[in-house]
């Protein structure tokens, strides 16, 4: 195992440097730049233009550009942002990307403590009428989309019963202690099922079918033929084999739930990645979008190593060939 996991590793490192040569690419090849289009002040004069693009570097070749803006990141710098005058990307990232993990890490908590059980009783109780409804969330939760099931969380909860806030991530500036914690919770209830929907369903199924087809295996027939109980074989056994597919899915979910909550916080007006991420797309401030690329590129790559790994430690056959 452990040979497998320090190539795993080792092979993390190209993967890195592809990412961040798709996330240039991509910001090099979008048309215009923050020093072009509608917003800007029409009467700068074009040299003034020029000089700036000079400045900062946006008339060298692709390869200066890139390897200049590499090396920064390498060092934390993602340089400094085209529309925030004075703030540099890294401000103005560590400054959202507190909300988003909250949103994500709650997103991601209440998922797993909805869709296992649920997933489990399911899978010892299968057609029945708790199965048949699970199974129609399940399927709710796959068609409805984020911004639709974001939009009716609103009318009801907020406008309609008054019980939830509709924006924002905390009703105040100057709350501290239990007030501020359960202000933000109450800020990330909305949001935070809102993302998790989809994922919720998805492991719900994983889980009802994995433990299904796992009810019938040898091993588990051997395990009460030696006299275990249910107990003993249902989590002992039967949930530790099950949950290994759920950790694979566990690694790019992070990453899936940074990147989804563009679309959630944008509805929610929730202060996080997602709004400054749109609000640089509408400025074309490259330097934040691509800072906010790689940070998701990067959280997909780590969470996939780190499922390997843990996939490895699960399933301790698991060999790097």
């Amino acid at each position: 195992m452990t040979k497998y996991i320090i190539r795993r590793v080792l092979q993390f490192i190209p993967m890195v440097i592809l990412a961040s040569i798709v996330v240039f690419m991509m910001a090099y090849f979008a048309p215009g730049d923050a020093l072009s289009g509608e917003n800007l002040d029409p009467n700068i004069p074009r040299e003034i233009l020029e000089e700036r693009r000079e400045a900062l570097g946006l008339n060298d070749p692709i390869y200066i550009q890139y390897y200049n803006w590499a090396v920064r990141a390498i060092s934390g710098d993602l340089g400094m942002s085209m529309h925030h005058t004075g703030r540099s990307v890294s401000d103005l990232i560590s400054g959202r990307l507190e909300n988003t993990l909250y949103l994500s890490v709650f997103s991601l908590f209440i998922t797993l403590i909805i869709s296992i059980p649920i997933g489990i009783y399911s899978s010892r109780k299968p057609y029945s009428i708790a199965d048949y409804s699970a199974t129609t969330f399940a399927f709710i939760g796959l068609a409805v989309p984020n911004f639709f099931a974001a939009l009716l969380g609103i009318y009801i909860f907020s406008f309609g019963l008054g019980w939830l806030p509709s924006q924002g991530s905390i009703s105040g500036p100057n709350l501290e202690g239990i007030d501020y914690i359960a202000s933000k919770l109450r800020h990330l209830i909305l949001p935070g099922f809102t993302l998790g929907l989809a994922s919720t369903a998805i492991y719900m199924r994983y889980m009802r079918t994995e433990m299904l087809e796992l009810r019938g295996s040898d091993f588990i027939r051997t395990a009460r033929a030696k006299g275990l109980g249910n107990r003993s074989v249902l989590y002992k056994h039967t949930l530790r084999n099950a949950l290994i597919p759920i950790i694979t899915l566990l690694g790019l979910e992070f990453g899936t739930l940074l990147s989804g909550a563009v679309l959630v916080e944008t509805v929610f007006n929730y202060p996080g990645l997602g709004t400054l991420f749109v609000g640089s797309i509408t400025n074309r401030d490259y330097p934040v979008i691509m800072g906010i690329n790689l940070i998701l590129a990067m959280t997909t790559l780590i969470g996939n190593l780190l499922a390997d790994i843990f996939y490895a430690v699960a399933d301790p056959r698991i060999r790097y060939d």
